[in-house]
């Protein structure tokens, strides 16, 4: 018994079956054309090729939370497995093909993401920035000390005292580097900004780390 023929359409020389992966893809992209300008398609495009590309640098965690078609899994697991330059532009515009394949829904889920992850990078750099802050002014002034119990009313004062004294002893032992040197510090210089650190990590807003 003969088989019954593929039912599709012709486009450009190419076949393209009814309810293929590249139909469903047209089909948008024609529904595209008829919403949106050349202008609005071009950079809608290279939106969904930025996200697509900044899909790589998601933490697993994440990334495994999100709802992917396993075609743009694997090609994201390809893409960080290339290093040849060219091989790798080849390989994140196919990604960039796939993230046009998915509804709006997913989209504005993927982009909700990445700014949660954006958004805890960015705290935590602020935490950072203010641990530096928070050190320096500890070593500078004694008076320091009265704010910082504000933070950690509950800490080892003779401990925290002594890991100042031994800082500011490691800045006179080291003193400022010449031009173009790496300044040297003491272990309880990195001591004392660990334990700064923590503290502020364990306080979940950011305007409780703000610098004094």
């Amino acid at each position: 018994m003969p088989r019954k023929p593929t039912k599709g359409y012709w486009v450009r020389g190419h076949f393209v079956a009814y309810g293929s992966e590249e139909d469903s893809e047209l089909k948008r992209a024609a529904k595209w054309d008829a919403d949106l300008s050349k202008t609005d398609l071009k950079k809608r495009s290279a939106h969904l090729q930025a996200v697509g590309e900044q899909l790589l640098t998601l933490k697993p965690s994440l990334l495994q939370g999100l709802d992917l078609p396993p075609s743009l899994r694997e090609a994201l697991a390809e893409a960080k497995r290339i290093d040849d330059f060219e091989g790798r532009r080849r390989q994140l515009q196919y990604v960039g093909k796939l993230m046009r394949q998915l509804d709006d829904a997913l989209v504005a889920t993927i982009e909700a993401t990445l700014a949660e992850q954006h958004r805890a990078s960015a705290a935590q750099t602020e935490r950072l920035h203010a641990a530096e802050h928070w050190r320096e002014r500890l070593v500078a002034d004694d008076a320091a000390l009265d704010a910082w119990r504000e933070l950690e009313p509950d800490a080892d004062w003779q401990r925290l005292r002594a890991l100042i004294r031994q800082a500011r002893k490691d800045a006179q032992v080291h003193p400022d580097p010449a031009p173009g040197q790496a300044q040297r510090k003491g272990r309880a210089w990195r001591e004392l900004f660990q334990h700064v650190r923590a503290v502020l990590d364990a306080h979940e807003s950011p305007s409780t780390v703000a610098r004094p």
